[in-house]
């Protein structure tokens, strides 16, 4: 019997950028797996290229070498739009800074991703308030970005990577500008779209008691990957000072 590929992987991937007449390479010799339904955290410091390798994976970055292949293909032969397409509805993306738009209202918000899917104003409004209510915000929709703390901005964020029902949701820094309280009832929010939604999470963290709800951990320091542990495996990251 065949076995189906991994979701997403990645194979030799390199990452360099060019800055005047110097080439800053930010990933080496990548090869990793990520398995459907899996809950992966990728740990590393500042600057070890984590969030890159996870633009990588999440499809809003090209590696300069190897290949990255979405379910078996080589994403490399996708144009533009294709690329578009698959994140618009496979991927859902989490950001530390929210990205929310400061003119819109938390349903308004969430709204956004659905309106790229050609869904309905009736069906966007619905859903968008179905997510928040799901979240624990359905009595602040009307609210926007500047009348939320910080931890409401974030769950409407995670509401809005939910528009499209995607397979996978990528979350980079998830709660690094929370405090510690909030930013657990965020990671608990992810665990529960995990265990209750199926959804495959990839969060990237410099955090390592994220960790510790995870899967599998990926860890990378100066663009390299270290090491891959599972769940169940003692794991510290100490940061070099």
């Amino acid at each position: 019997m065949e076995q189906n590929p991994p979701l997403i992987q990645l194979e030799d991937v390199w990452k360099t950028y060019e800055l005047g007449q110097l080439d800053l390479t930010v990933l080496r010799r990548i090869d990793l797996k990520i398995e459907s339904g899996r809950f992966v955290v990728i740990l590393g410091p500042s600057g070890s290229g984590k969030s890159t390798l996870l633009n990588i994976i999440g499809l809003l970055d090209i590696p300069s070498r190897g290949k990255v292949l979405f379910e078996g293909k080589d994403t490399s032969a996708f144009s533009e739009d294709r690329l578009a397409g698959l994140r618009g509805r496979k991927i859902g993306f989490i950001f530390q800074q929210f990205n929310l738009l400061q003119h819109l209202n938390a349903q308004e918000n969430v709204m956004i991703p659905m309106l790229f899917q050609g869904m309905s104003e009736e069906r966007r409004k619905k859903r968008a308030e179905s997510l928040l209510d799901s979240v624990g915000l359905k009595e602040r929709m009307p609210h926007r970005p500047s009348e939320l703390s910080g931890g409401e901005q974030q769950r409407v964020a995670i509401a809005r990577a939910l528009a499209n029902e995607p397979d996978i949701i990528v979350a980079d820094e998830p709660t690094g500008n929370l405090d510690s309280s909030t930013g657990e009832r965020i990671m608990s929010l992810l665990a529960e779209l995990h265990k209750e939604k199926k959804k495959t999470i990839i969060v990237v963290t410099h955090d390592p008691t994220i960790a510790e709800i995870a899967q599998d951990i990926v860890s990378i320091k100066d663009g390299k990957l270290e090491k891959n542990h599972k769940k169940g495996e003692k794991f510290v990251w100490e940061e070099k000072k």
